[in-house]
């Protein structure tokens, strides 16, 4: 049996952000699948093992323990390996940049795909993503990320900030490359980290992984379609 099981749908997208830290860590997990994550969703929320909305969702079965939302899970994962900071002020960064990432995602999929993108929406939301970008790049730059060595916030390793900096833009300049220039552009440093955290067996192994099982989808669906129509 394996140590946490993993619900979410077959795509990386918010998914790929517990997935990373597990596999950075090292710990065993398994996907729980398609039909496992609708039938945890779809259940009276007297019956969830604890009540949540929609995936991700995580089981530590060695803690007895489910966790939902992303941001909730990473701050558990974070604390459950020993990938915060000490210093408080930057656990309060690292919790931050999860935030700011969680932001991003809901930008970048309308807020779960409540309405479609088209030309003149995303032209106007570009100057938003560069500025996202560049908020990556600063906080960086700040506690000496450069394009040739440092973590995100300092750290002598990478920690939980840099994790979720890679499951973030790694991810999405991967699957939609036409957005990778634009990470090279405004946060050229981030770009930098994320080619070294992808290096790592442990992260190659899992992108090795999730190209096999998800091929390039990225977060799926009707909205995936229409962001990759404007971005062509």
């Amino acid at each position: 049996m394996s140590d946490f099981t993993v619900y979410y749908w077959p795509a990386p997208f918010r998914g790929e952000f517990p997935r990373a830290v597990l596999a950075h860590a090292g710990a065993d997990w398994t996907e729980a699948g398609t039909d496992a994550t609708a039938d945890m969703m779809g259940r009276e929320v007297a019956d969830q093992p604890v009540p949540f909305m929609a995936p991700p969702l995580i089981h530590d079965s060695k803690h007895g323990v489910y966790i939902s939302e992303m941001p909730a899970i990473l701050a558990y994962l974070g604390d459950r390996f020993g990938l915060l900071p000490a210093n408080g002020h930057h656990a309060a960064l690292t919790h931050k940049i999860i935030a700011d990432s969680n932001d991003i995602l809901d930008e970048i999929t309308c807020d779960g795909g409540r309405e479609m993108w088209t030309a003149d929406k995303w032209a106007e939301y570009e100057p938003r993503l560069a500025r996202w970008m560049q908020i990556f790049e600063e906080t960086g730059r700040r506690h000496g990320l450069t394009a040739d060595a440092g973590h995100m916030l300092g750290t002598d390793a990478p920690g939980l900030a840099d994790l979720v900096t890679y499951s973030l833009w790694y991810t999405m300049t991967d699957k939609l490359p036409p957005l990778a220039e634009q990470l090279e552009q405004h946060a050229p440093s981030v770009a930098a980290l994320c080619r070294r955290l992808s290096a790592s067996e442990a992260l190659t192994r899992l992108r090795e992984w999730s190209d096999a099982e998800f091929g390039d989808i990225y977060c799926g669906g009707q909205i995936e379609a229409s962001l990759r129509d404007v971005l062509s």
